[in-house]
């Protein structure tokens, strides 16, 4: 790899769990690509001059919103935020959650409305709160899935130099 990265990593660190923060570093590290951390508080990152951490005012979505703004259609994207992934995917920008799952045009709508519905659910009472279980495999899918996106972006760029 050439000194700098054609691409970023950007991380919406709010909510991203320990485990899929520190994969995206050693990838980073690895392929020497930068990663943007945003988030609505300091979240602990390596001080490497790769890694940046981008705290935002308390707001509500004011971390998505600063993604949103900032990040360049070259780019790639980590979040477990499906409003803030469709948001994302309408630009085009390669988006995947900490399971490994990479939202697409074609997947989106549907994640939204199933989110939109359980969250309906929730708020009237209907349907408690659940978080899945996040384990092994989940690490495993998201590793194989960012392995296998920072690869792709890596051969589009070698291609056209």
């Amino acid at each position: 790899m050439t000194d700098s990265c054609p691409f970023s990593i950007w991380i919406d660190a709010d909510s991203c769990p320990v485990q899929v923060k520190d994969i995206v570093i050693r990838f980073a590290k690895r392929l020497n690509i930068s990663v943007h951390f945003a988030a609505n508080r300091q979240i602990p990152i390596p001080q490497d001059s790769l890694f940046t951490m981008h705290i935002c005012d308390s707001s509500a979505d004011a971390a998505d919103n600063y993604i949103v703004e900032n990040i360049n259609e070259n780019d790639l994207a980590v979040t477990r935020d499906i409003p803030l992934a469709s948001r994302l995917v309408e630009k085009n920008i390669c988006t995947l959650n900490d399971r490994g799952l990479v939202f697409t045009k074609e997947n989106i709508k549907e994640k939204l409305a199933m989110r939109n519905f359980h969250l309906e659910l929730y708020n009237n009472g209907i349907m408690p709160e659940r978080t899945g279980v996040y384990g092994k495999k989940e690490i495993n899918l998201f590793a194989n899935s960012l392995d296998r996106e920072l690869q792709k972006k890596l051969k589009q760029f070698s291609a056209q130099n």
